[in-house]
């Protein structure tokens, strides 16, 4: 099998059935081939936050992350990408970048957009931020490059020949948008020092909150605080 192909078993582990959908009034969007929620906020308005999910499941099990945001004052733009949930096409490190960029383009305003990107989502995010500048950047749990990743998880492949994909830790050098940075100190996934590099080579204005989690358990009134407080600091 080429390589490429190989990387993306691999790297991405989509699912088509949505378990749940968000607990308030939402609205069912189509982007081309892709399928996301128009989720309004429920309190005074903060901004409009398009979400990245990561590289398993759905935008079904990112509920959560919706309510809470929603809730705080958030209007929210949730998408799976090609091939996830009800979005058609396969996905591919240059689906996602084109996945986002659709996303962004059917936001219904761009006043106060931010991004926030889980794991994978994050490096997705972090390159439309190069492109599209937001009002500020969330980067939760996010690695510092694919290499790096295979190095970790699948250490019998030689690094050498896996390719240089999503490479956020030579983009976020170039980011020109207020960053904050979310991890967990358990995480078993991405490894805290992932976040703490990418924090590090960021240009700044940039925040870092490093939680007592791993990388599916972040969630929570701590979380939810840490988001809504920083961006209405940039206001």
């Amino acid at each position: 099998m080429p390589l490429v192909p190989l990387m993306n078993k691999l790297l991405f582990f989509p699912s088509r059935e949505l378990l749940e959908t968000p607990p308030v009034p939402y609205e069912d969007v189509a982007i081309g081939r892709l399928h996301g929620w128009w989720v309004p906020a429920t309190a005074p308005a903060i901004g409009q936050m398009l979400l990245f999910h990561g590289n398993a499941g759905n935008i079904g099990d990112r509920v959560p992350h919706v309510a809470l945001l929603s809730a705080a004052g958030f209007d929210v733009l949730s998408f799976d990408y090609s091939g996830y949930g009800r979005s058609r096409g396969r996905p591919s490190e240059q689906a996602t970048y084109e996945d986002a960029r659709a996303a962004h383009d059917a936001l219904p305003a761009r006043d106060r957009v931010f991004y926030l990107g889980e794991s994978l989502g994050g490096a997705v995010a972090l390159q439309l931020a190069i492109e599209r500048p937001p009002a500020g950047l969330i980067l939760q749990s996010t690695f510092t490059g694919i290499r790096n990743m295979a190095r970790l998880h699948y250490p019998l492949i030689p690094r050498a020949v896996v390719p240089d994909a999503y490479p956020s830790l030579e983009l976020i050098r170039g980011l020109r948008a207020p960053l904050l940075v979310l991890h967990g100190s358990r995480d078993e996934l991405v490894p805290l020092m992932d976040g703490e590099a990418l924090y590090e080579a960021a240009p700044g204005p940039k925040r870092m909150e490093i939680f007592d989690a791993g990388h599916n358990d972040m969630l929570g009134s701590d979380w939810i605080r840490a988001i809504a407080s920083w961006a209405n600091g940039l206001r």
